[in-house]
């Protein structure tokens, strides 16, 4: 392999050389054979024949500065490195781009025995290999600090790109040998991951991003990448506003005038860039200070406003209500109008061509002076932090936009009669009750199964715009990607005077030093949740973690001594915190957030009913319960298993089942879910997420989402009853005044499940029912466009 290796190339010889591009040269096949018939002894080949660059001839470079690798969740100590290329998807082929420059921007952190070799670059596939770095424990940060281009030519006959590019990360994994914790030259490395990006080709002619590699559930990490594209004039390798006189015999093609209306847009996405990115940062770019960007007498060539996007949708605000979600998502699928047509194509085509590749020059010029100017304010000590800052939120920002593609937003209501009914003793309480809540009659399950199929068949449909950077986890099958419905009721109370001193004093106290989120999985096994965890933690990068070990082999018993386990657990977590933040000045805020899935649910809400924990429930924030049986399995309609659980009762007789199916006492009343819904385990809560799957066989549908369902609703025996005063108690504790706005959402998750086939898994539900620990989309949909809950 023949590699170009450096530390701080502004222009290297191999990018020189790729500057004579594709389209310069031609193979002369007919004329080598011709030669070859005529006896010609040297000719045994094809011919490469050289002419002059065309005049036109123009190139896309896409420039990746790579900020930061953190390592979230990587299983393997060793040697990693990261291998980047760009491939033109053209007519079913991918060819490579070539890169262009390599610049260390900053001298990288990695050093002494975590170091190996240098940054380099393949000349066999055009691709970029980061420094080798070791990992050796988790959340650990290596600051690699380096920027690489790749260039994207096109000849004046093909114009500027029709094709999409590929941005392909990979992820190079060696061991660390037994006798040292050098790498030997022969050892073997191999691809542990790959995580891809599209840039579409519209893209292509301006593109500013913040642009963050994971690779994948087995190899999750946090790679800070900024994407930045221009559309230059090819070789425009120094800025020059000298204009060259127009020479006829050179000529101009058809596709000239669609090149200048490309170049004027490219202009303006990175003037409209640069001015939003030195206002955000406070700083302005010193080499624009003193330049003449005028077009002059073409001033009126300027792409019209009215099809540049709007800055207020391109980030907007946090606050949208969810009527206005389908405008904000508009900008995210394509519109008829897009950037390259926005300049008036009738004005542009009445120039002559001395005139418009007089244009064709002056705008060469200005762009190649204005891409270098940033490139050199973005790599300033002082800027690059801020500007990675600022493009992060603004991505983080369009996130609640972009993945509404994938998600449907409603209001509830908790209907207040309905609840009074429930807990009146009148002769019409089913009658009020019904009459007060859902249409029961209807097959909720199914109503909720059939508008998610409906809604993934309308994704397949539409056109995603062609103007952001799309990644290959979600966009390589949009319509295979998981729906969720979300139900939203956000419940503001009265606050009394003394909670809002409470609230005043917090709100001056602006360090939030811990803030732990405690994962409760206690089924299985203890890191089952660590994708939902790594989402959060990408969320907020200062949150302590516990996954929680204590009733690990352990799940068959009681729940009442599960959940004392547990809360012993969590105490000790935040009593070994809170010592060692008292060498520091002390915690003055502290959020205790719960995670669980199926019945570790039941096991949280255990705990939190354990005296142990009582000190801490003021601090209790947020609950995102994953398909948990909050009402046990009354009413569950899947007999596959409900037989399932009637045998292990009987062969194995474990505890945890019985209390699960009302079996643990022979009075309703007096069995563990009636009594654990009678204690007040919700009601501390500010944020209380309920998460459930129609497709879940496991868990009865109604009890994940402490709802009513048909069967209880039409049940008048005292089993009915119960059920309902059950279902009363808990959805009391969420209406339940607190001093600051409560948050209750049901979000049901529709996965796509069209490759499983008819297998035992989909028809009895544990497929999604596992899905829920092996996919983190659901997540990250429901996590990012509520960030505040997570924080």
């Amino acid at each position: 392999m023949r590699c170009l290796v450096g530390g701080g190339v502004q222009d290297s010889p191999r990018a020189a050389a790729k500057r004579v591009s594709p389209a310069s040269w031609r193979l002369d096949t007919a004329a080598a054979e011709a030669e070859t018939g005529a006896g010609g002894a040297a000719a045994k080949g094809p011919r490469v024949c050289f002419r002059p660059p065309d005049v036109m001839e123009t190139v896309h470079e896409v420039a990746i500065y790579i900020h930061r690798f953190h390592n979230l969740d990587l299983f393997q100590q060793g040697w990693y490195q990261m291998k980047i290329s760009a491939l033109w998807e053209e007519g079913g082929n991918r060819t490579p781009a070539s890169p262009a420059r390599v610049v260390q921007y900053e001298a990288s952190d990695v050093g002494g025995d975590d170091a190996l070799g240098i940054w380099k670059i393949d000349d066999i596939d055009n691709s970029f290999h980061t420094q080798p770095f070791r990992i050796k424990y988790a959340r650990q940060d290596i600051y690699l600090s380096v920027m690489v281009s790749f260039n994207i030519f096109n000849s004046e006959e093909e114009g500027p790109a029709a094709s999409d590019v590929m941005m392909k990360f990979e992820l190079i994994y060696a061991p660390t040998l037994d006798n040292g914790s050098e790498l030997h030259a022969s050892s073997a490395t191999s691809s542990a991951a790959v995580h891809e990006f599209r840039i579409p080709h519209r893209a292509l002619l301006g593109l500013h991003s913040y642009c963050p590699v994971h690779f994948d559930a087995f190899h999750s990490v946090l790679v800070d990448l900024t994407l930045h594209i221009v559309y230059l004039k090819a070789g425009a390798a120094k800025s020059s506003l000298k204009v060259h006189r127009f020479v006829p015999e050179q000529g101009l093609r058809p596709t000239s005038y669609h090149i200048v209306k490309a170049l004027l847009t490219s202009r303006k996405m990175l003037l409209e860039e640069l001015n939003k990115i030195s206002g955000a940062i406070g700083k302005t770019v010193e080499d624009l200070d003193v330049a003449d960007l005028n077009l002059g007498k073409y001033e009126s060539f300027n792409p019209s406003k009215s099809w540049l996007p709007n800055s207020s949708k391109v980030f907007p605000e946090t606050g949208k209500g969810v009527g206005q979600l389908a405008g904000i998502l508009h900008d995210f699928l394509e519109r008829p109008n897009d950037m390259v047509n926005g300049t008036d194509d009738s004005l542009l085509y009445t120039l002559p061509h001395e005139e418009l590749f007089e244009l064709f020059l002056t705008l060469s010029g200005q762009l190649s002076l204005l891409w270098n100017a940033f490139l050199k304010f973005h790599r300033q000590v002082l800027n690059k932090t801020k500007i990675l800052d600022y493009l992060h939120d603004a991505w983080a920002i369009g996130r609640k936009a972009e993945w509404s593609i994938w998600t449907i937003h409603s209001k509830i209501e908790i209907p207040h009669r309905y609840l009074q009914s429930m807990s009146d003793d009148s002769p019409h309480r089913y009658s009020l009750r019904v009459s007060g809540s859902r249409k029961f009659h209807d097959d909720h399950v199914q109503s909720s199964a059939s508008r998610a199929e409906l809604h993934r068949k309308s994704i397949a449909q539409m056109k995603i715009n062609p103007h952001y950077v799309q990644d290959m986890h979600i966009y390589g099958d949009p319509s295979r990607v998981p729906v969720v419905l979300i139900e939203q009721h956000v419940m503001v109370v009265p606050q009394h005077s003394s909670s809002k001193d409470m609230a005043s004093n917090v709100s001056e106290q602006k360090d939030t030093i811990v803030v732990p989120k405690l994962q409760g999985e206690p089924l299985g096994h203890h890191l089952d949740l660590r994708l939902v965890r790594n989402q959060w933690l990408l969320l907020d990068p200062g949150a302590d973690c516990l996954m929680s070990e204590a009733n690990e082999d352990k799940t068959s018993g009681d729940f009442k001594e599960m959940g004392s386990r547990l809360a012993g657990e969590v105490v000790a977590f935040l009593k070994k915190k809170m010592d060692k933040l008292s060498r520091y000045g002390g915690c003055k805020e502290l959020k205790l957030s719960f995670v669980g899935h199926s019945i570790g649910n039941v096991i949280i809400r255990s705990a939190l009913a354990e005296p142990a924990l009582q000190p801490y429930l003021k601090n209790l924030y947020t609950y995102m319960s994953i398909s948990g049986p909050h009402l046990g399995y009354w009413y569950s309609s899947n007999s596959l298993f409900n037989s399932g659980l009637w045998l292990l009762k009987k062969l194995k007789g474990a505890q945890c089942i019985h209390q699960l199916t009302f079996s643990d006492d022979q009075d309703p009343q007096n069995t563990y879910f009636y009594k654990l819904c009678k204690l007040k385990t919700l009601e501390n809560f500010q944020n209380i997420i309920l998460l459930s799957s129609p497709q879940d066989g496991y868990v009865p549908y109604h009890s994940a989402r402490i709802e009513l369902c048909p069967a209880a609703s039409s049940d008048t025996s005292k089993k009915g009853q119960v059920f309902t005063e059950m279902l009363n108690n808990c959805l009391d504790q969420i209406r339940t005044p607190s001093s600051d706005t409560r948050t209750f959402m049901r979000c049901d998750v529709n996965f796509d499940q069209s490759n499983q086939g008819r297998s035992l898994n989909t028809m009895i539900g544990r497929a999604a029912h596992i899905e829920f620990l092996e996919t983190d989309l659901y997540a990250k949909f429901i996590m990012w466009s509520f960030p505040d809950l997570f924080r």
